[in-house]
């Protein structure tokens, strides 16, 4: 397919062999780590750890403690690489990769680039046509999406809310429609805030699923309806959290009014879509005659055009 680029696998049974100094370029490997238990770091984990040039880590005192864990001590050199520190370090682990060195990015927990520094690098290293592969591992969104009981046919990732009430109740309007099922990441201090808008939005009786200490010693799902979960946390709650939240139901004929409908043809068509198709879509969505949005965008229209 014209514009796709493949990139072959470099998958080595045992460490690494030394980066090629002949002139090419190195290789950029993401590596996942453990989310909770350091039983469930991937196999290739230690051998890339040990055989690694340069290792990118969002924290060295917790790489430390990582690979005291695995039994594994890494020979490259080993660098900070954090959100305060990404844009100004990106561009030394690229020159480090054009010399030929095999860099490997690892996060606090889970894959990188996640809500978590990576994509930044990722970027950079495509735009230089160097390799990029990745050392699957644990990844909290995976996991609460398949413990939650809620659809995992599709799904969305909405990574960390807001932090600002206002900007919140913005970002969860845009959500309130989306028919996946929806993931979020959020602190412990601010999860009744957020499960008490997402009620508001959402409905009290959307179902949803709080996710907490994944992999950890006190691993809790806790599954109820969204109303049911905001009055179980007003009292707080501890550790990592997850928020998995059942996506909207699809509309009957009747439940959106002429102006939704005009809205999300006009959404569409913003998006590219040629008119005639945002109608059929959006008429579909809704269960209703292509004529009758056909109609309300018509109206629409006219209502908008200055009088004589």
């Amino acid at each position: 397919m014209a514009g796709v680029t493949t990139e072959p696998r470099d998958t080595p049974p045992g460490p690494p062999a030394p980066a090629d100094r002949s002139g090419s370029s190195g290789l950029l490997v993401l590596a996942g780590t453990p989310i909770g238990d350091v039983a469930d770091a991937p196999p290739r984990l230690a051998a890339e750890l040990a055989g690694a040039d340069v290792v990118a880590a969002e924290d060295t005192r917790r790489l430390r403690r990582l690979t005291q864990a695995l039994g594994v001590q890494t020979s490259g050199r080993v660098v900070s690489y954090f959100e305060g520190n990404e844009s100004a370090r990106t561009p030394e682990l690229v020159d480090a990769l054009i010399g030929g060195a095999r860099v490997l990015l690892v996060t606090d927990a889970g894959m990188p680039s996640v809500s978590d520094p990576g994509y930044r690098l990722v970027a950079a290293a495509v735009e230089k046509d160097i390799r990029v592969t990745a050392v699957p591992g644990p990844s909290a969104v995976l996991t609460a999406l398949a413990l939650s009981g809620l659809p995992v046919d599709r799904f969305c990732f909405e990574g960390f809310l807001p932090r600002k009430a206002g900007e919140r109740l913005t970002r969860l309007r845009d959500n309130e429609s989306e028919r996946r099922t929806l993931v979020y990441f959020e602190a412990p201090h601010r999860l009744d805030d957020t499960l008490t808008a997402m009620a508001e939005v959402f409905g009290a009786d959307r179902r949803a699923a709080v996710c907490r200490e994944l992999t950890k010693t006190y691993e809790e799902v806790k599954r109820g309806s969204l109303a049911e979960l905001a009055a179980w946390a007003a009292d707080g709650v501890r550790g990592e959290i997850t928020v998995v939240v059942e996506g909207a139901p699809a509309p009957g004929p009747g439940d959106l009014d002429a102006e939704e409908l005009v809205r999300r043809v006009r959404v569409r068509e913003e998006a590219g879509e040629r008119r005639k198709e945002a109608i059929a879509a959006v008429a579909a969505e809704a269960g209703l005659p292509k004529r009758e949005v056909f109609d309300a965008v018509v109206a629409a229209k006219n209502s908008a055009r200055p009088n004589p």
